[in-house]
């Protein structure tokens, strides 16, 4: 239903509904901005009543306001406002708009600290929400305050006002729960919801209105991502692998260490999967350096003894030829029956394809692959084009899943006959997020560390005693023979951000802290040759420190380096402080991890705070979800995230988690969801076209 159906809603806010972020079009989308706070009108502080220092809200009426130029010449509002107690100056710096926003006759909701100044009441800068105008007629004792937007010039009254005239219009919203489970999860109608989270007469009324629709909010994302896993059960038809064979036995039986148990247990679901006639869709979240290579060959493996080809693709060149690197000399001892040659058996065959591949190597592996050659092809995304003509493609491993968007994950799989899939991850995702964003696969989970790693230092260093990171880093490399990282947030130095750059920091390191030195410069602006040749010359120990951007940031296995120093370390977000914290501590020596950083904001404070207290990766994400809140943490692209206007993680996680118990039954009722087409509709428009959807008529 559109905004200009409803009685009550003048076109000139139309038009301003129509400008916000993002924009209100619908009916829908009115009743679905909901308040961000609420004022409770029989609590508040009184003028009179305020002691110097106190943070209070207040609700006042302005009574006069102004704007000068001060001696600086930048603009000061003055406001007088006041209620039955007495009367309050406001004092704004920078913010000439305020005297547009605050008529004389506004009704606003105030929170700042008091002060006195030159004997009057005063707030400096406080926060203001518009309430209404004078003379506005108000009902109930519970104000909702809702986001409002200086550039489409709407406020909250406004807003507040649309909603009013929307719900008289609707009357009744059509209920898309089963009355069992209104009365399992005592859940008030959608009606009342609707109504009172913008009208609530009570507080208890308003948290009740918000946990229906918080609710709503997850069933209706859980709804999709059952519904599109049991599609793909029912509608294609995998390939059953040979999972017992001797590849994989020799493989195991090879490796110079013992697998930990999560390796085991992860290595016994993706040989259930893959023995199955149904595609294999399964995520596996493994903690930096837990051993997710080790489970992925042996995956290929199982792939390649039944004759199928596979394909394992990374984000970048550098993590690309360092997974071949990996593959070639793990797999180079192993033998494959060989069809088509005199000879009875040849080596596993690994073949790397990345962008820098020259055009006679391509020919190469191409031939290989139509000739049943080569096994295992490890690349780029180059891959995801039709640059390795696969013949009997088995497997796809997709390496750091979060670096790829749906469309390319599908023409991966385009590329054989429903392949199995095998998605990694060293990013460790909270469950309840995990549940939304990978809801479609089955979970495997790698906490367990080899035998034999020791846990990494972590200290936080201020620019004062930054020297005590690079006295470390100095007598590992000297004394100890060992390899650092130093990592900065920019390529290239900025006059805008004052932040370092990997690029004047080599220059300056090379000369000053740590003269001397064999050092080594890697960017993702460098030529893939001048890349590969940097990697090439670290992992061989001819370099001793690499100074380098994130690209490190996954993947790189240097097992010799001991030091990871990072600068400006508040810049960077606590997933990708513990992935580069990875980067060391991967052999048997003590490692330490330098985080170098001043850091002024209460987010960046609680990332460098987490980071010391915990090594933890799945811990940390938990935390990065509280910091970050989940809209952050899982993507705006995400399907179906966006929806997320009340729901929060980690504090919902008991609605996610019982919200997928009742999709499931729900479809289990009702596949289709023919019985319940309001509610099929609702789950259709939210996850849209990137979601292969079902309910669509």
């Amino acid at each position: 239903m559109r905004l200009g159906d409803v009685a009550g809603i003048k076109a000139s806010l139309i038009e301003k509904l129509m400008l916000m972020t993002p924009p209100i079009e619908t009916v829908l989308d009115l009743v679905q901005h909901y308040p961000h706070r609420y004022h409770d009108r029989t609590r508040r502080s009184e003028i009179a009543g305020l002691i110097i220092g106190d943070e209070a809200t207040l609700v006042a009426k302005v009574s006069k306001i102004a704007a000068r130029k001060a001696r600086s010449g930048k603009w000061m509002v003055e406001a007088v406002v006041g209620d039955d107690s007495g009367d309050l100056n406001l004092v704004f710096f920078n913010q000439r708009w305020r005297v547009n926003q605050l008529a004389e006759g506004t009704e606003v909701a105030l929170y700042g600290k008091f002060d006195v100044y030159r004997g009057k009441r005063q707030m400096t800068n406080p926060i203001v929400d518009v309430i209404g105008r004078s003379g506005d007629q108000k009902t109930g004792v519970i104000v909702p305050i809702y986001p409002q937007s200086g550039k489409a010039d709407v406020s909250s009254w406004e807003i507040k006002e649309a909603i009013a005239a929307a719900l008289t219009h609707v009357g009744r919203f059509a209920e898309t729960l089963p009355s069992d489970v209104l009365t399992e999860a005592k859940l008030v109608s959608r009606t009342d919801a609707y109504r009172h989270v913008h009208q609530p007469e009570t507080l208890e009324q308003k948290r009740q209105a918000q946990r229906r629709l918080t609710f709503d909010e997850f069933l209706r994302l859980q709804l999709g991502l059952v519904a599109r896993k049991r599609a793909i059960e029912a509608e294609e038809r995998g390939i059953c692998h040979k999972v017992d064979g001797p590849l994989v036995e020799q493989f195991l039986a090879a490796l110079p260490f013992t697998l930990t148990s999560d390796q085991r247990d992860a290595i016994s679901h993706i040989a259930h999967d893959l023995a199955r006639p149904i595609p294999m869709h399964r995520l596996m979240q493994g903690e930096v350096g837990s051993g997710k290579t080790v489970v992925a060959l042996t995956a290929l493996l199982m792939a390649a003894q039944g004759g199928y080809q596979g394909a394992l693709m990374a984000p970048t060149e550098v993590l690309a030829e360092q997974l071949f690197a990996v593959a070639s000399e793990a797999l180079g001892a192993i033998t494959a029956p060989s069809e088509g040659t005199l000879l009875p058996e040849r080596p596993v065959t690994v073949a790397l394809l990345t962008n820098r591949v020259g055009a006679a190597e391509r020919r190469r592996i191409a031939k290989g692959l139509a000739e049943g050659q080569i096994d295992i092809v490890v690349g780029t995304h180059a891959l995801l084009y039709g640059d390795a003509p696969f013949t009997k493609l088995g497997l796809v491993v997709i390496d750091e899943q979060h670096r790829f968007g749906v469309e390319q994950r599908a023409l991966l799989k385009g590329l054989g006959d429903d392949p199995d899939v095998l998605v990694m991850t060293a990013t460790p995702i909270p469950r309840t997020a995990a549940m939304l964003v990978y809801g479609d696969l089955d979970h495997t989970e790698l906490r367990d560390m080899p035998p034999g790693r020791m846990p990494v230092i972590t200290k936080a260093c201020t620019s004062v005693d930054r020297g005590e990171a690079y006295v470390r880093l100095r007598s590992e490399v000297e004394d100890n023979g060992h390899q650092a990282f130093v990592v900065c947030p920019l390529v290239e130095g900025s006059t805008k951000i004052e932040a370092k750059a990997a690029t004047e920091e080599y220059e300056r390191l090379a000369v000053e802290d740590l003269v001397g030195l064999r050092l080594g410069l890697l960017h993702g602006q460098m030529p893939a040759a001048d890349k590969n040749s940097t990697m090439a010359a670290f992992r061989a120990g001819d370099l001793e420190v690499l100074v380098a951007t994130t690209v490190i940031e996954v993947g790189v296995d240097i097992p010799n380096a001991t030091v990871m120093i990072v600068e400006d370390a508040d810049r960077f977000g606590l997933s990708q402080l513990h992935q580069l914290r990875g980067r060391v501590g991967r052999g048997t020596s003590a490692a330490w991890c330098f985080l170098l950083a001043d850091p002024v904001t209460p987010d960046s404070q609680a990332r460098i705070a987490a980071m010391v207290a915990s090594s933890d990766g799945f811990q940390l994400a938990e935390r990065d979800l509280e910091i970050r809140g989940s809209g952050q943490v899982l993507g705006e692209k995400q399907s179906g995230i966006g929806d997320l206007k009340l729901g929060r993680l980690p504090r919902d996680e008991r609605y996610v988690l019982y919200s997928r118990s009742v999709a499931e039954r729900l479809l289990d009722a009702d596949p289709g969801l023919e019985a319940n087409s309001a509610l099929a509709q609702e789950v259709d428009d939210i996850l849209g076209d990137d979601v292969e959807f079902l309910f669509k008529s």
